[in-house]
């Protein structure tokens, strides 16, 4: 799993004109791709990793202020573009494994108080923000939690 997350002032996503989810206020917006093995687990344990995270201003986390998220997946994550000039999505889990790991990151952070608020899975999203500081992390969940029994 990765996430890109982007500390914003402000963000919002729409589809075919019409917003379908936005920031309230300042938080985080965090772009989702799934891959092939991951599970509930890997889900959870990145839900808990990013609330938690010391990113917003005076290395708070989003948990410490109830900072806004809003969550648009992104499968475009794991595209490989090391041979040719045609990038490669077969890292991407396909849309029947990914959508409802993706729900389910969003139901975690809800679990843990978070606000969220969601783009359309599958369809053609235009997003906007305004990055803050800028900020921008990628959190792979290959690198975090290399060793599941150990992490």
């Amino acid at each position: 799993m990765r996430v890109v997350v982007q500390r914003a002032l402000e963000g919002s996503v729409s589809v075919d004109g019409a917003v379908v989810g936005s920031l309230p206020g300042p938080g985080l917006v965090l772009l989702v791709g799934i891959t092939h093995d991951d599970d509930a687990e890997v889900v959870q344990r990145m839900a808990e990793k990013l609330w938690g995270l010391r990113i917003l201003d005076q290395e708070q986390s989003a948990s410490d202020v109830a900072a806004p998220l809003l969550v648009v997946s992104q499968f475009t994550l794991y595209a490989n573009a090391r041979k040719g000039r045609r990038p490669s999505w077969s890292a991407a889990a396909p849309g029947p494994v990914s959508e409802p790991l993706v729900e389910r990151f969003v139901e975690a952070l809800r679990g843990l108080g978070a606000h969220v608020e969601t783009g359309v899975f599958g369809a053609d999203m235009k997003v906007s923000l305004v990055n803050d500081g800028p900020v921008t992390i990628l959190l792979d969940s290959a690198e975090l939690f290399a060793s599941r029994s150990g992490a």
